[in-house]
């Protein structure tokens, strides 16, 4: 029986740990293992434009699998492409494991045509970053970074030469046993103890959510019914907690809307369950604070704290449930009701007023329009900037559907590089990118990714013709907005050029018609919406000195847009206050 090389090795190991695709762009470092790639019938090469939509399309499907992905790139500005992805799907908890290839083995370290350190390089955005510089490394190495990225959540590289790649494998004479899934994690029974005696020690609690209550929501819902609390969250924990929620008091944060700070800084009590929400001005410094998480790096990094449990925020809750009191007076959580669903109606005519006759074409009345015409288990991949808001306000979770984005990292481009690995893990469920025309302009060649597989993915352009997010920063500051303009650019243009179907919309009375239009064709799609680029919104709370700077700045902005059926979902939760 013929030897396996180092790369066939590497190929057979990142299948059994459930590999299924490998995304990258191929050069001649990679060459032994783009070929062990050609030659597996158990895994693939998705050939994309750029290394950096290689990160994102792996840490997306692994978002959403919560399956181990993998990306590669060849030597020196190979794999250094891959970093802004890869420190993406770092810090979105992503377990990626990344192959950078590397220059000949025995030129490392004479400033060689491409050289590079990547074991160096990728230190910060990963759990492990090693070389392997002889074939006995193998498998052990990369074993070691599979289980890095697996049980660490995060991402592991491995640097290798081409050349070693193509030498004789070592001969394993026991397959080494592997650790694909993480473990339940349950706090100790006096940390559980102690927060039960804060609960019931406190009259007003609230809870606030971020993507750590993944697979909790039932358990977050009964804690709510039985103290009694309000429930907010963060961007990340919106789709996991806000929908079939009694007690949504809205969204904290710079994207914030509703009741949600009021309740954090009203409460006797506030309860972070699974969030590293880093805004810290937007938490309470004279509120007892109790944090919940799995990554025990968390706990207090954002706030002081009275207590830190580390444990899973589903168990965590399943052992705290029996053991607190039921609450019996609501009067703390139907005030923020109240006030969750005023501080929305002072907001929701921004978009529905007018609408249908207005332009340049609103962006939240897109954003509305592609909530109630998209499917109900849609994927939704979200650009960093003003589609953020849109997303955050008017996109209505269910319990089915998914959003994801640069939510930690806060990267442009990262919308439609997310929608290929997204729409790559599954063929026949909805994918949109939502992505704003300086995120799509920046990494647009991949959208020819789309059109070489046949990806059915939907790209709904926001096209304000400038970078929103970067002028509202600007305005707030006081600056006149500079270098934040692009040149009008038909975007749908260039996606029939490129052989996709394309849609161009200035009318906003020809929103849904095109929406539905581009949502049912089979194959890519691109909708390019010109909308007003001086539909700009605010966080929740907004200083003084804020406030003059756009005095300064600009007398015609809009401060609020709307928030979509997030006002339906208010209303619909005032009914459960009893009335006397």
């Amino acid at each position: 029986m013929a030897r396996q090389t180092v790369a066939e090795q590497f190929v057979d190991t990142l299948t059994r740990a459930g590999v299924k695709r490998l995304y990258g762009v191929v050069g001649d470092s990679l060459n032994p293992v783009t070929d062990a790639v050609r030659r597996s019938s158990a895994i693939e090469w998705v050939q994309v434009r750029h290394e950096e939509s290689a990160a994102f399309a792996a840490g997306a499907e692994a978002q959403l699998s919560g399956r181990l992905t993998a990306c590669a790139g060849s030597c020196g500005p190979g794999h250094l492409h891959l970093i802004n992805g890869l420190y993406d799907a770092h810090r979105s908890m992503a377990p990626v494991l990344a192959l950078a290839a590397h220059i000949p083995s025995a030129e490392i370290g004479t400033v060689y045509f491409q050289e590079t350190h990547p074991d160096r390089l990728f230190a910060e955005c990963s759990h492990y970053s090693e070389l392997i510089s002889h074939p006995d490394q193998m498998p052990r190495v990369l074993l070691t970074a599979i289980q890095h990225a697996v049980g660490r959540s995060g991402v592991a590289v491995v640097s290798m030469s081409g050349d070693t790649a193509g030498q004789d494998a070592p001969q394993v004479t026991t397959e080494l046993a592997m650790a694909t899934r993480r473990p339940a994690v349950r706090p100790g029974d006096d940390e559980v103890a102690a927060l039960a005696r804060m609960i019931d020690e406190a009259e007003k609690v609230t809870l606030f959510c971020g993507s750590g209550t993944a697979g909790a929501h039932s358990e977050v819902m009964a804690l709510a019914e039985r103290i009694k609390s309000p429930v907010g969250h963060a961007l990340r924990g919106k789709e996991w907690i806000q929908y079939d929620n009694p007690f949504d008091v809205g969204m904290s944060g710079l994207l914030g809307y509703g009741a949600a700070y009021d309740a954090m800084h009203e409460a006797d009590l506030l309860l972070l369950l699974g969030t590293d929400f880093p805004y810290a001005a937007f938490l309470p410094d004279d509120v007892s604070i109790v944090q919940v998480d799995v990554r025990a790096e968390h706990l207090g990094r954002r706030s002081k704290l009275d207590l830190a449990i580390w444990g899973d925020v589903r168990e965590t809750l399943r052992a705290l449930i029996p053991r607190v009191r039921e609450k019996s007076d609501r009067r703390f959580l139907d005030r923020m009701l109240n006030k969750h669903a005023d501080a929305l109606e002072g907001v929701v005519a921004a978009y529905t007023r007018n609408v249908e006759r207005q332009r340049p074409i609103h962006p939240e009345y897109v954003a509305a329009i592609l909530d109630e015409e998209a499917a109900d288990d849609a994927i939704f991949t979200v650009d960093t900037g003003m589609c953020n808001i849109w997303a955050a306000r008017y996109l209505t979770p269910n319990g089915r559907r998914r959003v994801i984005g640069s939510f930690n990292h806060g990267s442009m481009a990262n919308a439609m590089p997310q929608a290929i690995g997204a729409q790559l893990l599954d063929r026949g469920r909805q994918v949109v990118s939502m992505s704003g025309d300086g995120g799509f302009s920046m990494l647009m060649g991949d959208f020819l990714t789309l059109v070489q597989y046949d990806l059915p993915v939907k790209v709904v352009i926001f096209d304000n013709s400038s970078l929103g997010m970067v002028e509202l920063e600007m305005l707030v500051a006081g600056m006149p907005p500079h270098a934040t303009s692009y040149p009008h650019t038909d975007y749908a243009a260039i996606a029939r050029a490129a052989g996709a179907h394309g849609v161009r919309v200035e009318d906003p009375r020809d929103v849904r018609d095109a929406l539905r239009e581009t949502l049912d064709h089979p194959g890519p799609a691109l909708l390019d919406v010109v909308t007003d680029p001086n539909a700009l919104s605010m966080p929740p709370r907004i200083t003084r000195r804020q406030l003059t700077g756009f005095a300064v700045s600009t007398s015609k902005i809009v401060l609020n847009g709307g928030v979509g059926r997030m006002i339906q979902l208010a209303r619909a939760n005032l009914r459960n206050i009893p009335r006397p």
